[in-house]
């Protein structure tokens, strides 16, 4: 590692190379930036990482920045990193990735400043081959070659082996939920990018899971089209990195790696996490172009080594981004679309407030209203114009959904097969009423049976629906939403109670008061209605908001 020329002056002289002293991991990476101080720039250099007390090169080396490149020596490719040209240079950044079964390594260098002056035998401390804690990778700068005690350059020392927030928006690109947060954290999932010279990325990816943490490029914010990385486990039950291509409606097809090299995968006190280079173009079937994805982040079960769907929506980033840019994403939350809105709202208002507000009518008003409206019973046109108000909001939900899927998810889960049996009995009902027969009719207690228990049945379903739509819009540390459902169903169950007491009462003629300028049922009603367009609008808010 000599040059031929001007005059040698070997390390002990003055000269040198300091690196933190650092614990080496197998497939780890470390990372080191030369950065000349004061504006001094250097022309050429040349490293090596080479074991304690060997002659050959050990590793390998990808760059990261231009006039920078890789060599092959002692027949190993990529083991040596040079320049390019004999411009002046300042900042210098590249990635050694250490090989399986490597020892103790030292780093040796060969600096140029000019034609006349330049150091050998430069050598860094050595890195002890151990595996090291999960939390205890850092980002550091220091000082790292000397010259004659006045400070020439700097080094900046980092670890790549295990995702960590440092440097992002500074070397990386980086997203994450909570915005910021650090990959140690249990309730972080992140994401890292750096791209390489060339073409590919240095990609990370980690979160609380013991299925899968994956990773979508996508042209929009609806899920389809998408190439997806997943680091989750395999049919060994073991944490491996896989390619996909999602169609959105069914479960993601696999695709062959490719050119992807796998730097590390581990499960850590429940979280999993992967780190591996991609040298595949990013496919998404793109319709506008360029090199700007929108980022999902999703983390879910898996089994028998096939990810599951995913209990809750992604996160997403608010717009597209760059992932070779040096910038931090900001976005995380779960950007629900405006047709999935629209389609949880119209639920919603159909079954916890219009059909809860005909189907008490029916039940409990008949001998409140003593009046007539066009033509009919006003308690029965009560119930008609809600019940037909509940099957239109369900059928435009319906096809909201649908047009937003594009078609029928074979991993939905439970909420859309409920879901959908509740819409088709919800129809039927509908159908069956419009045919019901006349009061005087043999077969008139028939229908009413029909009628009340499938209402049951409907209402049933359509309340599990509610509670597991609400759970995949839902954040998973604060399910507020979840919680005022629940309190939702628990005022609409004690308001049915009340008034099956006070009808009983009535019957049992034990309590009325005629006088009353408001019948009791009445007034059970009114406040029950203030009670749910509370939690509906709370309700509403908080879909919005999703």
């Amino acid at each position: 590692m000599a040059v031929g020329r001007g005059t040698r002056k070997a390390g002990s002289e003055g000269t040198v190379l300091h690196l933190m002293s650092r614990v080496l991991v197998p497939r780890s990476h470390e990372g080191v930036s030369l950065v000349g101080v004061n504006e001094t720039s250097f022309k050429g250099f040349l490293l090596q990482a080479r074991a304690v007390g060997g002659a050959t090169s050990v590793g390998s080396f990808h760059t990261l920045t231009p006039n920078v490149r890789v060599l092959a020596c002692s027949s190993l490719p990529n083991s040596s990193l040079s320049h390019t040209n004999r411009e002046d240079k300042q900042n210098v950044t590249a990635i050694w990735i250490a090989t399986s079964g490597t020892e103790h390594v030292v780093f040796r260098a060969t600096v140029v400043q000019n034609y006349f002056i330049f150091w050998t035998e430069i050598q860094s401390p050595v890195l002890i081959a151990t595996m090291p804690p999960f939390a205890s990778v850092s980002f550091n700068k220091m000082p790292c070659l000397k010259i004659f005690n006045n400070s020439m350059m700097e080094c900046v020392v980092f670890s790549l082996q295990i995702s960590t927030e440092s440097g992002c928006g500074t070397w990386k690109f980086c997203f994450s939920n909570p915005s910021g947060c650090s990959p140690q954290d249990p309730n972080c999932y992140f994401m890292s990018s750096v791209a390489l010279e060339g073409s590919g990325y240095k990609l990370e990816m980690s979160g609380l899971s013991d299925g899968y943490v994956a990773i979508g490029f996508s042209d929009d914010t609806i899920m389809g089209n998408d190439d997806i990385y997943v680091c989750g486990r395999n049919a060994a039950d073991l944490i491996e990195v896989q390619h996909a291509f999602s169609t959105g409606r069914t479960t993601p097809i696999p695709k062959p790696l490719g050119e992807v090299e796998v730097l590390s995968t581990s499960f850590n006190k429940g979280i999993t996490s992967c780190s591996f280079i991609s040298r595949n173009a990013i496919s998404t079937q793109s319709r506008d172009g360029g090199n700007l994805y929108y980022i999902f982040l999703a983390f879910g079960p898996s089994s028998a080594g096939q990810i599951q769907i995913h209990p809750r929506i992604p996160f997403i980033t608010n717009q597209k981004v760059n992932i070779s840019s040096f910038e931090q994403a900001l976005g995380g939350s779960r950007s629900t679309p405006l047709i999935i809105k629209a389609h949880g709202a119209l639920m919603l208002i159909a079954w916890m407030t219009t059909g809860s507000v005909g189907m008490i009518s029916a039940k409990f008003l008949k001998k409140s209203f003593k009046t007539t409206l066009l033509g009919k019973d006003t308690w029965f046109q009560v119930h008609f114009l809600m019940m037909i108000l509940t099957v239109a909001a369900t059928g435009v939900a319906f096809l909201l959904i649908f047009v937003a899927i594009q078609g029928w998810s074979s991993t939905a889960g439970a909420h859309a097969i409920i879901g959908c049996i509740a819409t088709i009995l919800s129809f039927l009902q509908m159908l069956i009423a419009f045919f019901r027969p006349p009061l005087q009719n043999n077969w008139r207690f028939l229908f009413n049976w029909f009628h009340m228990l499938n209402a049951l049945v409907i209402k049933v379903l359509a309340v599990a629906a509610t509670f597991l739509g609400l759970q995949m819009l839902s954040n998973s540390s604060s399910p507020w939403m979840v919680q005022t459902m629940g309190g939702f169903v628990g005022w609409e169950a004690l308001t049915v109670i009340l008034m099956g007491v006070n009808q009983w009462l009535k019957k049992k003629e034990i309590y009325e008061d005629p006088q009353a300028k408001v019948k009791s049922e009445i007034l059970l009603l009114l406040i029950y209605l203030c009670g749910n367009l509370a939690f509906l609008i709370a309700l509403l808010v908080g879909i919005g908001r999703s």
